[in-house]
């Protein structure tokens, strides 16, 4: 007989003690019991926190620990943040659809992002009593808190909203075109939209290559469906006009309220009061060369102190927003909307107006700004031995491009950096052999992707796509950028002060089981270990370091990889490899440090402009907002790039390009141009005559007569055949024959009897068999 669990759920939110209560200390739970407690107590889901649920001790324990393996080795339970959950449940604070209501008239919802098999659940919505403000409706998304249900007949959550985010009607984006004809057409901007028709009376002063909102009508069964143009959006013949469709499309807040502009307007200067005086200090901004807003600033000095030898002490400096940005204000509110800035090619949509962004927080050269700076003292082996944080004035001595700072290191400086090489430039450097003694000893996940940058005409059009080399003076700064968001994460959980982690977990179980199965494709190996460190895989990388897989491999261990986001709850940063860590050093683009400036201040009496308790109180939800404006910012950002691309390529239809395979599916390949970092797509149709079969393993299509086929990362050349440049899309054909696949006749036919299990046969035409 198992133990019988009572006590209240954490389904029910009327209770405040919701730990499960053991009634009987002489049998060990039930399989059904461990996974029931894990879903009622999302909260308290660590081993510790159950063994102690069940008042499990000794070789209990051990036993404990064996069940829960088998249950995650079962896909019954996921590992997240230290936490076990029950596979595929929703996070207990989550973006949720609203799609409809149930016979009783309750709301009904999906997660919106769902990672689980099978389909998504249903959450039932619940609308507290006496809740102000607009009511929830169908089609809304929200931010709503989740609670698992004992009723199996009914959804599996209730969900109590949060928020409502901004409510979006059914219009769709759309380019205005007049035809030769006359007639009007609507250009898709959705890879998946329809074109449509407009009639005339619908055009509501549309004129060509306008970017609209438009209503589709019903279609019609013959031709294409109609709509009528609800608003003009902007026009496409003027610069920035492709960022501006992926603005409307995500929803990107970009035109500041009145009283937002107001409010910076009506901001004054920072004093010296709550301050201490570091005008003196020459502290440096080294940054892209076009950049407009300067939040960090850096200094290095040899440690003094006789028991440190070799030791060093680097200063960092970070913009003082929170003397500008007070919690609650108009200005406050208008970031948390926002979450971040957002980065397009041809624009930057900032968090914040340029007033506070570009002026009153940017550490301008030779000019007094208000700083937050932390003054950190490392041994000669790189290990920081303590740290201060302080409530500046500071004046940037110089305003430095990466570059520009790199070459006066290499021996050739210019006028701005020949005075201050010796003083300044050459202690960073010497503060940086240290820090990286220490990074090098912490081992953090090191792929080798490099990143793109695409360059633009006058006319907004792509000039050309660069891969910007990575300097020393970019390893530099980001070695330090990491100290200091370290030290804040510290001192604040030190201080007991509420924050927001920037976290990121190891990756699952079931995705370490895929990557394992896929190197062994390679005759590679991954040990096995619920403990797994970056080290495992910078081993694996280093072994194809130079060979002609080594493309795969980063994209495979990249593709296996958790995703960051923001969280109350610290779970550690795998990637990084760091224990605790918060992102401090750029309050003028991103929430989230704004959000440790005021806990800083608070927990440290700084002055005015601390972290509140309202706010404190409500920190879960700010880290649901923020990390999913993060994730928002970055679909646009990348949406952009393909549109950028597709329209730059769509006068060379029919040329041949160098490409790599970016994804594999059933339905076919996707490539990417590296030398333009977009992405296109060959459907399994257009490949040959032999039947392809997918194998998820080894990322491959293979034919099931000849056994050659492509793979993930495989080099080839390709045509492009088709271009949608509003929709970013691309489509091409395959020039490459294909190629033996690595590994033995027996992976071969083992790869082919698991497609067959699952059915993942396609040939010409796309056709299963």
């Amino acid at each position: 007989m198992a133990r019988r669990i009572s006590g209240r759920s954490h389904g029910d939110p009327r209770h405040a003690d919701t730990r499960a209560k053991v009634v009987k200390d002489d049998y060990r739970p039930s399989r059904d019991e461990i996974l029931r407690y894990i879903a009622e107590n999302p909260d308290r889901s660590g081993k510790r926190e159950i063994a102690k649920a069940f008042a499990l001790r000794g070789e209990d324990r051990v036993w404990l620990k064996d069940q829960l393996r088998d249950l995650q080795d079962e896909g019954l339970l996921n590992k997240e943040r230290k936490r076990l959950t029950r596979a595929g449940a929703v996070p207990h604070v989550a973006v949720l659809d609203i799609f409809g209501r149930d016979d009783d008239g309750v709301l009904l919802a999906h997660p919106s992002e769902y990672t689980g098999n099978g389909s998504p659940p249903v959450i039932a919505i619940r609308i507290s009593r006496g809740a102000g403000g607009p009511a929830p409706g169908i089609g809304d998304r929200v931010l709503a808190k989740t609670f698992p249900t004992d009723d199996p007949s009914g959804p599996a959550y209730t969900g109590r909203v949060m928020k409502i985010f901004e409510k979006r009607s059914d219009a769709v984006l759309g380019v205005f075109r007049v035809l030769k004809d006359g007639t009007f057409r609507i250009e898709p901007v959705e890879r998946r939209q329809p074109e449509l028709i407009v009639d005339k009376e619908f055009q509501n002063g549309a004129r060509n290559g306008d970017l609209v909102e438009v209503e589709p009508a019903r279609a019609s069964r013959y031709g294409l469906p109609r709509a009528k143009v609800l608003a003009v959006l902007g026009s496409l013949s003027s610069e920035k006009a492709v960022s501006m469709i992926a603005i409307h499309a995500h929803d990107i807040p970009h035109v500041f309220p009145a009283d937002v502009i107001a409010e910076a307007d009506a901001v004054k200067p920072a004093t010296l009061d709550h301050r201490e005086d570091w005008r003196d200090l020459p502290l440096v901004t080294i940054d892209p060369a076009d950049a407009k807003d300067h939040d960090d600033a850096v200094f290095a000095t040899p440690d003094t102190d006789e028991k440190n030898p070799g030791g060093i002490v680097v200063t960092v400096a970070i913009a003082d927003v929170a003397a500008y940005v007070r919690c609650g204000t108009p200005l406050d509110r208008e970031a948390l909307k926002r979450g971040n800035s957002v980065y397009f090619p041809d624009r930057v949509v900032p968090m914040l107006p340029e007033r506070i962004s570009n002026d009153l927080c940017s550490l301008r050269e030779g000019e007094n700004r208000p700083a937050i700076a932390v003054r950190m003292t490392f041994s000669s082996e790189g290990r920081k031995l303590r740290h201060s944080f302080h409530r500046v004035m500071m004046k940037s001595a110089a305003k430095l491009a990466y570059p520009q700072a790199q070459a006066a290191i290499d021996g050739v400086p210019d006028d701005k950096t020949r005075p201050i090489l010796d003083s300044v430039l050459r202690p960073l450097w010497d503060a940086y052999a240290v820090l990286k003694r220490g990074r090098d000893a912490r081992q953090p996940l090191e792929l080798d992707l490099p990143e793109r940058k695409i360059l633009l005409k006058a006319d907004g059009t792509v000039d050309r796509v660069v891969v910007p080399e990575r300097l020393d003076a970019h390893k530099l700064i980001e070695e330090f950028m990491i100290q200091a968001n370290v030290a804040a994460a510290e001192t604040l959980e030190g201080k007991k002060e509420p924050l927001v982690y920037r976290i990121h977990d190891a990756p699952s179980l079931a995705k370490q089981e895929s990557l394992r199965d896929f190197l062994q494709t390679l005759s590679l190996s991954l040990a096995r270990g619920a403990q797994m460190r970056p080290s495992q895989f910078n081993g694996i990388l280093e072994r194809v370091r130079g060979a002609d897989n080594e493309a795969l491999v980063n994209e495979v261990v990249l593709r296996s990889q958790s995703q960051a986001e923001y969280s109350p709850k610290n779970i550690g940063h795998f990637g990084l490899n760091l224990r605790r860590y918060a992102h401090f050093t750029s309050p003028i683009r991103r929430y989230a440090d704004l959000i440790v400036h005021r806990g800083l201040i608070a927990a440290l009496g700084l002055g005015p402009g601390g972290l509140t308790q309202a706010e404190a109180d409500r920190l879960e939800e700010v880290a649901a907002l923020i990390s999913a404006t993060e994730r928002r910012a970055m679909a646009a950002e990348r949406d952009t790039v393909d549109r950028l691309v597709a329209a730059y390529l769509a006068e060379r239809v029919n040329d041949t390009f160098d490409a790599r395979i970016s994804g594999v599916t059933k339905a076919g390949l996707f490539v990417q141009l590296p030398q333009y970092g977009a992405d296109g797509f060959i459907p399994v149709s257009t490949l040959g005559g032999d039947y392809y079969i997918y194998d998820e393993t080894a990322r491959s299509l293979f034919g099931e007569r000849t056994g050659k086929g492509y793979q993930l990362a495989d080099r080839v050349e390709v045509r492009l055949v088709e271009v949608a440049p509003m929709a970013g899309a691309m489509r091409f054909e395959m020039l490459t024959d294909p190629k033996p696949l690595p590994g033995s006749k027996r992976s071969f036919h083992k790869a082919k009897g698991r497609a067959r299990a699952s059915q993942s046969r396609v040939g010409p035409r796309g056709r299963r068999r």
